[in-house]
C-alpha cells in the first residue's frame, strides 16, 4: 500500500438498513464503486448527477431538423423561388425545436 496514491485506509461499520440505503443512493448514479462514492460523499457532502440523455436526444432531433431545413434551402436556391409549402415546413420544424426546448426545461424542474 505504500506505493498507492491513497495509502490510508478508513473503516467504519454500518447497519444492514444503512448499507441498503447507501446502495439505493448509489444506484441513482453512474458509479459502481462504493469506495469512490463514500470518498466523494465524505469530502463534498453531496453528489450532483445530471441526466443529460434528454439533451442528447434533443441534439439528435435538432440535427434531423437542421438537415430538413438545409434541404429546403438547397431547393429554394436551385429554383430561385420559395413555395408556401417550404415556408410551412420551416415553421413546423421551428415549432418542433421550441417544443423540444420546453420539454427539456420542464424536465429540469
Amino acid at each position: 500500500m505504500a506505493n498507492r496514491k491513497r495509502n490510508i485506509q478508513i473503516k467504519f461499520n454500518v447497519t444492514e438498513e444503512e448499507r441498503n440505503l447507501i446502495k439505493q443512493k448509489m444506484a441513482l448514479l453512474p458509479t459502481q464503486r462504493i469506495g469512490a462514492y463514500m470518498r466523494k460523499m465524505a469530502i463534498d457532502g453531496l453528489i450532483i448527477y445530471i441526466d443529460t440523455s434528454n439533451i442528447k436526444e434533443m441534439n439528435k432531433e435538432l440535427q434531423a431538423i437542421g438537415k430538413n431545413i438545409n434541404q429546403i434551402a438547397k431547393r429554394v436556391n436551385s429554383v430561385s423561388n420559395i413555395y408556401d409549402e417550404d415556408i410551412t415546413e420551416i415553421k413546423e420544424r421551428l415549432q418542433e425545436v421550441w417544443q423540444l426546448q420546453r420539454r427539456i426545461l420542464l424536465s429540469l424542474h
